[in-house]
């Protein structure tokens, strides 16, 4: 049975997987930070969701981020919100 995962633990996970893509301390990523403000291009987005999906993939089994969904998230927050809800319809 899969476990959920919360919206906190979400937000922990991207600021934790994109300090670390981005050589920068999770401190410095808030709920509000724009990807493009960070410095987060295209290609750390991309490493971003691997990370993502790869952290993910044990609490919810074959959980992906579309790259068409994957062009529309711009800040930190519609990230979350959108592992969040795909997690939730899973």
């Amino acid at each position: 049975m899969a476990t959920s995962v919360s919206r906190d633990e979400v937000l922990a996970l991207v600021q934790k997987e994109l300090a670390e893509i981005l050589e920068k301390s999770p401190s410095d990523i808030t709920e509000d930070s724009l990807f493009a403000d960070l410095g987060a291009d295209s290609l750390a987005l991309i490493e971003l969701v691997e990370a993502l999906e790869e952290s993910l993939a044990a609490t919810s089994s074959g959980f992906h981020i579309d790259d068409e969904d994957l062009e529309g998230l711009t800040s930190v927050r519609q990230a979350v919100d959108y592992v969040t809800a795909r997690l939730q319809a899973a």
